[in-house]
């Protein structure tokens, strides 16, 4: 694609972009203002925030976004607990150990940059908006992973396929011209920045950073431009090309929230919430205008030529000149508070619960008992679960897919074992949302195992053979068990060292036995020699 079709194409996406941009303003506008930076024109100055901050008149939604999003990061990628890991089919110990170990540096190495930092913020945008657009690259300075979270009012998307995952990305932003030229030299911008650079080097230009699949590749290139990812970057007001580079990996992941028809882009929660956080907003203003009048009261006055009510001060400690105490006296608002404050409150309930804050954050009062925990656990489980697997699908699958194609090839990793060389892996997700899911299957096994364990029992008590557990696969339900509720996998014996440990008992039983033949065999020679020794008792 060349630098015309480029900007060509980035016009077109902006037009089909912009019917939705009033809903994600709207959205950001009760939640984080700040977060919409560049919907409401180019740069949003500081003041500007706080001004828009300050038209929030009640901070419900806002807390709720918070604790949404905090949850769902907590909920998919903890950083204090693998979240991953990576199989492949009918794999040996080697390549299993590989796979381990490379899970576990690769979100070492995750955890290890700005990842958390910028997540969070990406999921603010995905509970206000419905989406965000996360670039991901290796740290050429100081090595690791780099995330970086584009505001979404710069970035325009499409799909290749029709429903299909988001696969091309255009990118607008702004640098000075001092910048443009330390980054892509003086010979590739255009000779009117290259001058700017020169006499105005503070004056912005903008770019298109075009992000898209390209139709022939190589497999394995080394040469970027022949790479499955192309990457162009275009000075717009020049339609020039200033860069022209590619990734092996899809290098941007924008996961959805729920998608509007029709369109490869998405609508949050929040905009779900909208209709009652503005009636919330609007019922807050009035009560705060009701408010104003019940502390500082409300006076009617007579102008009865000695009182002038358009000069009279009511306040401490002054005297009013009036003809009669019937000229000035103070007049019942009619405000009814009662009202203001059941409605506010549901008003309240309802966005907590839209948002799901109510049952996320974390209750008060005593602590819970095992079942209150495994009810609770269950039901955000069923609030967050078909969530989970657009996010799983959007945003944990190509994130990690783009993380280990990164470290492999800078070896970090290792050498693998030859016999993974063209074998697909698949991510194994170990998160707390992950094995939530798996819980009903969990109390199912356990439930299972304990009604075989006492059709046994029954079985015995009457005098049958106890043949009802034959049906239970204990080792199978034993590691099922512990992988859907996240055990290390370095506390679970592989199936070798598990055969090998029973082996080792079954030998030593064995030896035990043979020991005491061997002695009954003994004492049974001794006895005989014994009573055939001379002089023995006969």
């Amino acid at each position: 694609m060349n630098a015309d079709q480029i900007c060509k194409t980035l016009s077109v996406l902006r037009s089909l972009r912009n019917p939705h941009e009033q809903v994600w303003r709207d959205c950001f506008d009760y939640t984080y203002p700040m977060r919409g930076n560049g919907f409401y024109g180019d740069v949003m100055t500081a003041q500007e925030a706080l001004n828009r901050k300050a038209r929030i008149l009640d901070g419900t939604t806002t807390d709720s976004a918070r604790i949404l999003s905090s949850s769902v990061q907590s909920g998919l990628t903890p950083a204090n607990s693998l979240w991953f890991g990576m199989d492949v089919g009918n794999a040996t110990e080697d390549e299993k150990r590989f796979l381990s170990d490379s899970a576990e540096i690769i979100w070492e190495n995750i955890h290890a940059s700005n990842f958390d930092a910028a997540a969070f913020e990406g999921l603010l945008d995905v509970v206000c908006a419905g989406w965000f657009a996360l670039y991901i690259d290796q740290d050429r300075e100081k090595g690791g992973y780099l995330f970086d979270l584009w505001p979404i009012s710069g970035v325009y998307c499409s799909a290749s396929k029709p429903g299909g995952k988001i696969d091309t990305v255009y990118r607008s932003y702004k640098l000075t011209a001092e910048q443009a030229v330390n980054e892509f030299g003086e010979g590739n911008v255009s000779e009117s920045t290259a001058k700017l650079a020169k006499s105005k080097p503070q004056d912005l230009v903008e770019f298109v950073h075009a992000i898209y699949p390209r139709t022939s590749y190589v497999v394995g290139a080394r040469l970027a431009k022949n790479m499955p990812i192309a990457s162009c970057k275009v000075e717009v007001a020049a339609k020039k090309l200033v860069s022209e580079s590619g990734y092996h990996e899809m290098p941007v992941v924008v996961p959805r929230w729920m998608m509007i028809p029709d369109s490869v882009y998405a609508t949050g929660p929040v905009a779900d919430a909208l209709p009652d956080a503005r009636t919330l907003n609007e019922m807050v203003r009035m009560d705060l205008a009701a408010g104003d009048l019940a502390i500082a009261g409300m006076w009617i006055a007579e102008d009865d030529g000695v009182l002038n009510p358009r000069t009279v001060k009511v306040g401490p400690r002054k005297i009013i000149v009036a003809n009669s105490v019937d000229s000035m006296k103070p007049l019942q608002s009619g405000s009814n508070f009662n009202y203001s404050d059941s409605r506010i409150t549901r008003l309240q309930g309802a966005i907590r619960k839209t948002l799901m804050a109510d049952q996320l954050q974390a209750q008060d009062g005593p602590a819970m008992t095992a079942t209150e925990v495994h009810v609770r656990v269950n039901l955000i489980r069923q609030l967050l679960g078909p969530v989970y697997g657009r996010l799983q699908t959007e945003y944990l699958q190509p994130l990690i897919e783009r993380c280990f194609g990164i470290a492999m090839r800078a070896g970090i990793l290792g050498q693998p074992p030859a016999s993974l060389a063209n074998r697909p892996y698949t991510v194994r997700y170990l998160s707390p949302l992950a094995r939530a899911q798996k819980l009903e299957e969990v109390t199912a096994i356990d439930q299972y195992v304990a009604g075989c364990a006492a059709a046994a029992q029954a079985q015995v008590a009457a005098g049958q053979e106890p043949d009802a557990m034959d049906n239970v696969d204990l080792d199978a339900a034993a590691r099922f068990r512990g992988e859907a509720l996240g055990v290390p996998s370095s506390v679970i014996r592989t199936e070798a060292d598990r055969d090998k440990v029973r082996q080792q008992r079954a030998d030593a039983k064995q030896a035990a036995i043979e020991q005491q033949q061997q002695m009954a065999m003994q004492q049974a020679v001794t006895q005989a020699a014994v009573k055939q020794a001379p002089g023995a008792a006969a």
